[in-house]
């Protein structure tokens, strides 16, 4: 985000000068002035919000990574396009647009209403012996995701997911781009033991000592990632490079981010956190970007769903700046000196 001193200054005038105490609304303040800056404007609004619901299968589920098998994946899509997940619920109540996306699931669903084909693969490669993907699809699904960001009419964008096993490979993109220990990188998914949990722990150590010379970020995503990961990844540089808000949800598409982010740091700018999540190693992963998430609900579901119940907040932050009264409109006395 380009700095815009003038218009950040414009933005706190009109932000302090609205009839309440300064600084009383809270986050509220700091995200309506964050999007003023991406929108580059005083005017704020949200224009067509959608949640983009990206879904793959992942290799590494067969080292029993995962407390559910792999076929809940494309069972979830279905549930998606029938319209019975939590993230069908929050989108539809609060008026937001929801895309499903077959970046890569183990299933064929042929075509469908309501579901956006962009499989490159059935799932990844088990990357406990291999690179999860090559380069060049790696590659391919980032372009995948530049291009549906593309073709999108809207200023705010929501990023959820669905994979099973995707948590497995979060965590070693985590450990991998944050250099924190497995250990702090692991936790529950979908609902492992103790015991399931420090099996995870050590799948992954053991594929970071086969894959021990991948260091740069694409390689590292190429490697330990997922398909919807990758094409998060290209979805969300796409969409900060046209200027709208990205709402990020919990521990997989915060890794996703965190892709991003170390190619392009300044995609931060852009990024509204939904909530932190109770997936084990998502604040510390937060911590890592420096990033505020506005709530903590103890969600770890996924879908996107921590974007949809975050929406309002947004529409809180833009509304008291347009509609509000200042001072002086509505012929009230500003604080003495």
């Amino acid at each position: 985000m380009t700095s815009n001193d003038a218009l950040a200054t414009l933005l706190d005038k009109a932000i302090n000068n609205k009839t309440k105490p300064l600084g009383s609304l809270g986050m509220l303040e700091s995200l309506a002035k964050q999007i003023g800056l991406i929108q580059g404007t005083r005017e704020i609004a949200i224009n067509a919000p959608a949640i983009l619901v990206f879904a793959a299968d992942h290799g590494i589920v067969a080292e029993g990574v995962s407390a559910y098998p792999q076929d809940v994946t494309w069972q979830m899509v279905e549930n998606f396009l029938a319209k019975g997940a939590a993230i069908n619920v929050f989108a539809r109540q609060n008026n937001c647009d929801l895309h499903i996306i077959d970046a890569g699931v183990n299933h064929d669903f042929g075509p469908r209403d309501g579901l956006l084909n962009r499989k490159l693969a059935h799932g990844t490669n088990n990357f406990a012996h291999e690179a999860a993907m090559s380069a060049a699809t790696c590659q391919a699904a980032i372009d995948s995701g530049m291009a549906l960001v593309a073709a999108l009419d809207s200023n705010v964008i929501g990023f959820g997911e669905m994979g099973i096993g995707n948590t497995t490979a979060a965590a070693a993109l985590m450990h991998k781009l944050t250099g924190l220990p497995v250990s702090d990188c692991v936790g529950a998914g979908t609902g492992l033991s103790a015991e399931g949990i420090s099996h995870k722990q050590r799948v992954i150590e053991a594929a970071v000592l086969r894959h021990t010379g991948v260091t740069e970020p694409l390689d590292i995503l190429a490697t330990f990632g997922g398909l919807e990961i990758a094409m998060m990844a290209g979805a969300m540089l796409k969409a900060a490079e046209r200027r709208m808000v990205l709402l990020i949800d919990g521990f997989i598409v915060t890794s996703a981010l965190l892709v991003a982010a170390r190619l392009q740091p300044a995609i931060l700018d852009y990024c509204v956190f939904a909530h932190c999540s109770d997936e084990s190693g998502h604040k510390r992963m937060l911590a890592n970007l420096n990033a505020r998430p506005l709530l903590q609900l103890g969600l770890r579901l996924g879908e996107g769903t921590g974007c949809a119940l975050a929406l309002p907040l947004l529409h809180a932050a833009v509304n008291f700046v347009q509609q509000m009264a200042t001072f002086e409109s509505a012929q009230v006395s500003e604080k003495s000196e």
